[in-house]
């Protein structure tokens, strides 16, 4: 079971139709100021809300930290007991720190790293700087989470942080498929080289896929895994429909030569709740 130092910075393949474990939490809180684009714009239509993120294209890369963590829920834990997690979890994005903040069930693990390590959900938010993500892993209703709700049932924990420069600072919008990458570097290799590698992955996406990646700022509690990677999919169709494509595949070449290993999940993105 981890120990209390381990979480004291806390924040700081699968059939592609079912979960790993069941999906029926509460969707989570996101603050009004962070909504989706396309909950943001009253009456706004899918062309619209393309056209609004087309035109974003010109604008500078904006700086955002983002932190992910894994757990793995111990096998036995009361479905219960995993539901109030979740749910104390999706709470804490009603501090106002992150700037997005979602938890949930992995939908699937599309690695043999990630089969190995078993991990069964995930927390993803996005801060404007480091001194927020700070902030967020001080703040004391974070600390009860992670002692009352985190410490009891999960086994295992990771968790990696990154800067990164992103087109929007928009939040995902519900039903969007985020695949999260997490990489090892080979030896003798600088994780430096390996963000540079996936460079070329990110011209050869399409405009609808967000990209965010960078280089782990917390390693005491990555496992060696110094780059992460989340590419956003308007949806899980989307995210298939990009395995195999050309040009894809070419830059994916470029970098398994610089791997150890690399953990691949798959998260569904749920419904938001906005503050009142």
């Amino acid at each position: 079971m981890p120990n209390l130092k381990t979480f004291t910075y806390l924040h700081r393949s699968v059939s592609l139709s079912k979960p790993l474990l069941p999906s029926s939490f509460p969707p989570p809180i996101l603050p009004r100021r962070f909504l989706p684009l396309r909950l943001a714009v009253a009456g706004a239509t899918s062309s619209s809300v393309s056209t609004f993120s087309s035109s974003t294209a010109n604008m500078p890369p904006i700086s955002v930290v983002e932190h992910v963590v894994l757990f793995k829920v111990r096998e036995s834990t009361d479905p219960s007991l995993t539901e109030a997690m979740i749910s104390n979890l999706r709470s804490l994005a009603s501090l106002g720190i992150a700037s997005y903040l979602t938890a949930g069930p992995i939908l699937r693990r599309r690695s043999s790293a990630a089969e190995a390590f078993g991990f069964t959900h995930l927390l993803f938010s996005r801060y404007s700087s480091k001194a927020d993500l700070a902030t967020y892993s001080a703040h004391p209703s974070h600390l009860a989470v992670v002692k009352e709700n985190v410490f009891p049932i999960c086994d295992d924990v990771m968790a990696v942080d990154w800067i990164a420069e992103v087109d929007v600072d928009a939040a995902p919008l519900p039903g969007s498929l985020a695949r999260l990458t997490l990489a090892k570097p080979r030896i003798g290799t600088a994780a430096a080289e390996l963000v540079k590698a996936i460079d070329g992955i990110r011209g050869s996406v399409p405009d609808s896929v967000q990209v965010s990646y960078g280089e782990n700022f917390s390693p005491a509690r990555a496992k060696g895994y110094e780059v992460g990677f989340i590419s956003v999919f308007p949806g899980l169709d989307e995210a298939e429909a990009i395995e195999g494509n050309e040009e894809v595949e070419k830059q994916k070449e470029k970098v398994r030569p610089l791997l150890e290993s690399a953990v691949v999940l798959d998260y569904l993105v749920p419904s938001p709740v906005p503050c009142i």
